[in-house]
Parts: C-alpha cells; structure tokens; sequence
C-alpha cells in the first residue's frame, strides 16, 4: 500500500461542515495516512481566525489585562465543534493549561502554535487515528531555525510507530523544549516535512483553490488551471510573484522527489495541480506553464566605450551596490553597456548616493537612471528549444503597443523576462497570455 501525506489548510477545518467535508477525503483513499492539521481559519469573512484569538490573549497577558473574555471565544469555539462532531473528546485539561501558560508569559510564538496543537485531538479523534504532537519531531535551534536533519530523523522513526497519525503544523520545539514556530510557510512546511519523513508517494495539500493559476486573476479574467509543473518551473513563478508554495515548504519534498498535489476541499474530484520533480518528462513541448510578473523596479543603465576590456568593470559596480546594501534582479550587457535591474525597496531612495558612487568608482560615459518599470516572466519547460516561441511572445507585444524595455532569458531556458513600463504591465500580461493560451 502507498502512502499519501495530506495537509489541510485553515479554511478546510473552520467549522463542523469542512472537518466532515475532510473526513470524506481521507476516507475515500486509504493511502492518506499522514495528516497534518492547521488551525481552524475564519468561517465567513467577518470571523477571526483561533490563531488570531491567541494571538490577542497573549497580548493582554504582555500588558498585565485580562484575557478571560477572549480565551471564552476560543473555548467556545473547539467545544462547539467537538459537540457537532459528536466524538468523545475533552479538551478542557489542554485549554485550561494553556490559559495558564499564557497568564504566566508563555511566549508569542507558543501562542501562536496553540490554535494547532489543540485542533489536531479534534481531527484525530474524528479519524480515529493516533496524534502526535509536533513538538516531538521537528526540532528548531536555539536562534529559531529548522535543524533539517535531526528533524527528518525524528519524523521518520517516529512515525514509523505508527500506521496513522495527525500532526499539528506550523510549530515544533527548541533545544530547551521551549515551542517554536515556522516564520512564514507554516503548516505547508510540516506537510512536506512529514510527506519527507515517511517517504510517501504523494504530498496532498489541500486548501480552498483548485491547484495553481496559469496567471493573475486580478490581470487575468478566469485564468486556466496549472496541470502539471515541476518544481524549477514553480521557483521561477513564485521569485516573479504568483501566489505559491513558498519555497521552504517544498525544500524537504523537491530533495526527497516526491510529487505534491494542490487540491481543493470544497470541490475534491478536481485534479488539482501536480508539482513534478525537475526531471519530470515534458507533457506538451512548445507550450509554456504560466506567467508572472512584479512592478516596481528601476533600472540602472551604463555606457563606455571598451567596457568589454576593462577588467573588473562589472565587479566595481556590483561592488557600489553591496557597500549601500542593494541587491540586483538582472544585469543585461551588452559590448560597452550594462543595465542593472533593482527593485525600488532595496534602493530605498539612496539613488543618488548610488549613481556618484557608481561614476567615481567605473567612471563610465553615461548613466541613466529609468524607474516605473514592470518585469513579467513567461515560463515553461515546453518552451524550450522550441523554434518561434520568443517571436511569438515578442509579436504580441508589438502587436498589442507595448514598448519592450528589456530582454533576459535565462541560461535554463524555461523563462524569458521583458521589462515593461509598470502602466503598460496589465496590458502586457494580457497580450502575452491570449498568444499562448487562448
């Protein structure tokens, strides 16, 4: 038998309705054997999420006030769906020891990780599978960060004991036991750690969107769904800004070359999104994956005459741009011109500075300085080496007046990037996404 390892997001466990709803999922498929539980999320848009509750809780306990108000709500709350359910479950030793840490300085973060670690008896015990408590297998240092190794150890003897089991995500323990908690990733992370763990074929995680969007629903109108895309193709729409798996929540399962599968709860027989290791076998030759794009960029352009044989040019500018803290997006060149790409937060309104820098150090002809601009990123392994894909891109771009202001395509071959003026960037995306997709 294979071993599926699903996460299932706040949205899918925020009231009675979603947790059944994840029940039927589990049960259709007896290889989800590992679950991973987030907190219960908001059930309409104007609740409050559990975690956001003990988030305050800690607050007023910081500040010497009473917290009993709030605490109620959260009680109130695991109570109401624990009697819905109708399991036989007490939380009430659990509540009214972490109402008592909380009142004696428990940090933020223990705060933070409560809303989980209380969540996942509930799930457990609607499954009828084992708990594990998170603290016992992913282990932090003590300035916070994630030991991969002793972790992926833990994780796997671990559960090894057991043939099913829910884990909370988004927390795990320090060296003093104290609980911390992931900066950003959060339950996504213990689902690829835990998928990791026990080898499992595939990492399922489920939320309320049906995998991945070949575009921006806020440029696109109803983008297409994302079939398949390996993890390369997924760091490079992520770094261009679509909303995705960040990348430390899928390190341990792209090491590990295990698939993950998007899903959505509320709509289970859509197939989701596939996330492929790298050397997955390309589906559909000349065609591309999705497009991203970021604004909010300033470009920095240079000229001198024999700048090809002037040794350490390139690396004296580099060299202005670390000594005011700036890093560099991409660096196009040509035989006596370079343009450094920057986004507009690492200059942080020090261009001036930055430019006489520049001319006292490489003392170049000219340097110009063009700010507004937008860089949209195509992207697919289909594309490459395949005759006619960058006309194609670049002919809907003519074709719908946009002025193309830069050109960087990748030595991967699974991208090429366009700088646009940002007020022409809307207008960009379309043009470029009704060429390959519609």
């Amino acid at each position: 038998m294979g071993v599926k390892v699903c996460k299932f997001g706040g949205t899918s466990l925020a009231d009675t309705n979603q947790i059944a709803k994840v029940k039927a999922i589990v049960e259709a498929d007896d290889e989800r054997r590992y679950i991973v539980a987030s907190a219960p999320g908001k059930r309409d848009p104007k609740d409050q999420k559990i975690t956001d509750l003990f988030y305050l809780c800690h607050e007023h306990a910081r500040n010497d006030l009473p917290f009993d108000e709030v605490f109620a709500l959260i009680e109130q709350r695991y109570n109401q769906i624990i009697t819905d359910l109708g399991i036989d479950l007490d939380l009430s030793p659990q509540l009214a020891k972490t109402k008592a840490d909380l009142a004696g300085g428990a940090s933020k973060e223990y705060a933070a990780s409560r809303g989980e670690f209380l969540n996942g008896p509930i799930i457990a015990a609607v499954l009828g599978y084992a708990f594990i408590d998170a603290a016992e297998i992913v282990q932090f240092d003590k300035h916070g960060r994630l030991l991969r190794d002793q972790t992926h150890e833990a994780t796997r003897a671990r559960l090894a004991e057991v043939d099913r089991a829910v884990i909370p995500g988004f927390y795990g323990s320090g060296p003093d036991g104290e609980i911390r908690t992931f900066s950003r990733g959060g339950s996504d992370i213990t689902g690829a750690i835990v998928a990791a763990g026990v080898n499992a074929d595939v990492y399922e995680n489920w939320t309320d969107v049906s995998g991945l969007l070949m575009a921006d629903p806020r440029v696109i109108d109803r983008p297409k769904p994302i079939d398949s895309v390996t993890y390369k193709e997924l760091r490079e729409l992520a770094y261009m800004g679509a909303s995705v798996l960040h990348d430390e929540a899928i390190f341990p399962v792209r090491q590990a070359s295990i698939p993950v599968n998007i899903r959505n709860t509320n709509l289970p027989d859509d197939p989701g999104t596939m996330i492929l290791p790298d050397a997955a076998p390309i589906a559909h030759q000349g065609t591309i994956t999705g497009i991203a794009g970021r604004k909010d960029f300033t470009v920095i352009a240079l000229s001198k005459a024999l700048m090809n044989a002037e040794v350490g040019f390139g690396r004296r500018v580099l060299g202005v741009l670390e000594a005011n803290g700036v890093s560099f997006e991409h660096m196009p060149s040509g035989i006596d011109t370079m343009s450094v790409v920057v986004e507009d937060d690492q200059l942080n309104g020090n261009e001036e500075k930055i430019i006489e820098a520049i001319k006292a150090e490489c003392e170049p002809d000219t340097i110009d300085l063009y700010p507004d601009m937008a860089l949209i990123a195509t992207v697919g392994r289909g594309m490459a080496r395949t005759p006619g894909m960058a006309a194609k891109l670049f002919n809907a771009l003519g074709a719908a007046g946009v002025n193309i202001r830069m050109i960087d395509q990748g030595s991967s071959e699974i991208n090429i990037i366009v700088g646009v003026n940002m007020h022409e960037f809307e207008t960009a995306m379309r043009a470029i996404y009704d060429a390959f997709v519609n």
